[in-house]
């Protein structure tokens, strides 16, 4: 039996916890929590909703990592103003 590890879902992860961390880290444990447990909330029913919809991985793929772009986004715009 062989296991193939998925680079794509792996970099998402790892840029995701990433960037919960440096949440925490420079805004604090409710921008922390946020950013994990929120987009938690808004990223899976999303991926679900498209897949089971559609059936589109790319297209689920996209919606992914648009949701993490534009919460970078707003992490750093939150920097800006802190």
């Amino acid at each position: 039996m062989t296991r193939d590890l998925h680079l794509e879902a792996l970099a998402y992860c790892i840029l995701w916890v990433a960037l919960a961390v440096f949440g925490w880290d420079r805004l604090g444990l409710k921008a922390g929590l946020a950013l994990s447990v929120g987009l938690f909330v808004i990223i899976m029913p999303t991926s679900a909703l498209i897949l089971s919809r559609t059936g589109k991985f790319g297209l689920e793929r996209a919606a992914r990592w648009g949701i993490l772009l534009v919460s970078a986004l707003v992490l750093a715009s939150f920097l800006d103003l802190a």
